[in-house]
Order: structure tokens, then sequence, then C-alpha cells
């Protein structure tokens, strides 16, 4: 498949770009020091149509297809990848999932809010004992006669912090595992509803995780999303969205990173000469334009799969699995080209080196990515 992004595609990449330049990337070692969620930058970025790339204009979405959503979500995390994620939370995990599954009700209520910036999403699915299980939901919704009950327990739900609304998942038909969960769309203002701080995180930092503690939480009928029991293929189809999205995140970190290399390359002198005239530094530098290039081409093919209207696990699954191996490989090659220059603490490297790890987990390890891709390749 040859893939080529159109003049459209790559102008809303170049305004995603300078907005990146100008406004996040002077913010993003203050985002990662202090950990705070970046409020002001996510509504700007609502205005500019970040929010809601892929979803139509008269649901206050960009209109924009999934290849440009791509091209400007590595741009953003270019400068930092913790606002690139808030952004694919907030696009791939809700508001696509809104825009397919939801009732009119629900889009009305919450999708140009959601695309315009002015309200924020969360997902909240995983679980302490359902990350790569996410089958084995402990949540449980039971029916009341008008609505359902929520309880239990969810983790690293991320923009919880300043989250309006998330979409959450819960069993109810425990019995049937995968075939019996649900999926809600709850306001964070539910009575019940608990936001409790996580632990700090090594990178992504200012992301605003959360866990949630769920406590006899009333939910109406009208806020199940789909049918009772579709829940799990709910959140699978979006993690295929999500895992595009993170593949591109990753890429951004690791353009990063590849650049920081290459700059200190060019004047860093070593016995008379810039370490960029060796060989072993050559070779390096190499290594990482070659991998993150083909990993680059992957996304791209994932995101055209899924701009003709079709779901593309594999793909999604490749570009996740190949872009973030790409990324973490290009920031450690960088902080060993950067030696003691990239190993301080507050270095742009090490904040980098701490960002890329998290795209090998999140939204499905890279074993999960692994599994996936044997699957379909056995047939």
């Amino acid at each position: 498949m040859k893939v080529q992004p159109t003049e459209r595609q790559h102008a809303f990449a170049a305004r995603a770009r300078q907005f990146a330049a100008e406004h996040v990337a002077p913010r993003a070692a203050a985002i990662d020091e202090q950990g705070a969620f970046p409020r002001d930058l996510i509504a700007q970025a609502g205005t500019l149509g970040l929010m809601g790339v892929t979803l139509p204009e008269a649901w206050g979405g960009a209109g924009e297809d999934d290849v440009a959503y791509v091209l400007a979500l590595e741009a953003v995390a270019h400068a930092s990848a913790t606002v690139a994620v808030i952004l694919s939370v907030n696009n791939s995990l809700v508001a696509e999932t809104l825009l397919r599954h939801g009732t009119d009700a629900q889009r009305d209520q919450w999708l140009r809010r959601l695309a315009r910036g002015e309200a924020i999403g969360a997902f909240a699915l995983s679980e302490e004992q359902a990350g790569s299980d996410a089958a084995n939901q402990q949540t449980t919704a039971t029916a009341d006669g008008v609505g359902y009950r929520l309880r239990g327990s969810k983790v690293w739900v991320a923009n919880a912090e300043a989250a309006d609304v998330a979409i959450v998942f819960a069993a109810t038909r425990p019995d049937l595992r995968a075939r019996g969960i649900s999926a809600f769309l709850l306001p964070m203002d539910a009575p019940g509803l608990v936001r409790r701080n996580r632990t700090d995180s090594l990178g992504v930092r200012g992301l605003g995780c959360m866990d949630l503690r769920l406590d006899d939480v009333f939910v109406d009928a009208s806020q199940l999303i789909g049918q009772p029991g579709q829940g799990f293929g709910i959140a699978m189809e979006a993690l295929d969205g999500g895992r595009v999205a993170i593949a591109a995140q990753a890429l951004g970190v690791g353009e990063a990173a590849l650049q920081e290399a290459l700059g200190y390359a060019k004047r860093r002198v070593a016995f008379g000469q810039p370490i960029a005239q060796y060989q072993a530094i050559q070779f390096m530098l190499a290594d990482m334009a070659t991998g993150l290039e083909a990993a680059r081409m992957l996304t791209w093919q994932a995101a055209t799969t899924r701009a003709r209207g079709l779901r593309g696990t594999l793909e999604a699954s490749m570009a996740k699995l190949a872009a973030s191996e790409a990324a973490h490989a290009a920031a450690d090659r960088a902080m060993q080209i950067l030696a003691s220059e990239g190993y301080r603490r507050g270095s742009t490297v090490e904040r980098l080196f701490r960002d890329v790890r998290a795209t090998e987990i999140y939204q499905g390890t890279s074993e999960v990515q692994r599994m996936i891709i044997a699957d379909a390749v056995l047939g």
C-alpha cells in the first residue's frame, strides 16, 4: 500500500506543529517537573480542532481523517508526550466511541463540548486485576429497574483529574466475562464517584491519572452505551484507534530524541572533531532514523486503513508495536550519544527517555500486541 499524505493532511499537521512549537514546547519541561494537568493548553487545543480531529464538523469536530490525526499527534508529541496523550484519550477513546456507539441524546449532550475542548473525557477500563486481561472486570453494574448501580474501582484513568465525563466499563453479567461487560457514560460529578490520587509515575507526568472508586453510583438506563453485554467489543474497538494514536505519540517522542542526538553529535567535539564524524555515532543515528521511518510507514498504513472505514486491528497492533519499540530504541541511543549530558536530571533526553517507556505499556503492552499479531498471521 502506497501512503502519501495529502496537502490537506499536511496543512492540518502544520497547524498542530505551530501550536506545539509556540505553546506546548515552552511548557513541556514544567509540565513534567510539576506533574500538573495543562488545562489551558488543552482548552487552546480544542479551539484548533485537536480535541475532535476526526469528528464531523456537524458535531463540532475538525472533519479531518485518521492520517491527519496521526500527523498532528506526532507533531504535538514531539513537544510533549503528555499533551499528546491527553488529546489521544479524548479523541480516540471517548469522542470517537460516542460518535460510533452513542445515542443521539448522548452525542447531543457531550460530543460538541468534547470536540471543542469545553469538556474533557476519560476512559475507565483498567482495574488492578484487569489490565492486559481486560475481560476480568471486577466492577459490577447491577440493574435496579430504572438504571444500574456501579460498584468497584478503576485504576490509571488518564485525564481523570480534569475530566467532565468518563466511559466506564462494568460487568452486568460477571459469569459471562467478555460477553457480560457493558459500557456506561458517566458524568464525573455523579454521587458516589470518588477520585483518588495515584502514586507518581516515571514519565508522561501531568496526565491527570487518578484511580476511581465507584460506591453504589447510579446511572440511568439512558447512559448505557450500546446494548448490555456489548461493552467489551466497544472497548476493543476504541483501543484499536487508541493504539494508532499511541504509535503517533511514540514517533513524536522518538523523533525528538533523534533531533537531540543529531544536534549534540554535530557540536560535541572529542579527539579533535565532532563526534558525528565517528562511525560508531553515525551507525547509531542511522539505526534511529531507519527504525522510526519504518514505524512511521506502518502508522500511516494503519491510519489509512481506518480512514477507509475499516477497523484495522492488525495494522494498529503492528504500528503500536513497531513505533513504541523504535522510539524506545531511539531514546536509548540518544541517551548514549549525549552520555552524561543526557543522563542528568532535567535534560530533554532524560524526559524523553522516561516518557517513551510508557508507550510499550499502556493501551496494550508490546506482549499483547504480539499476541494479536500472531493470532492474525496464524489465521
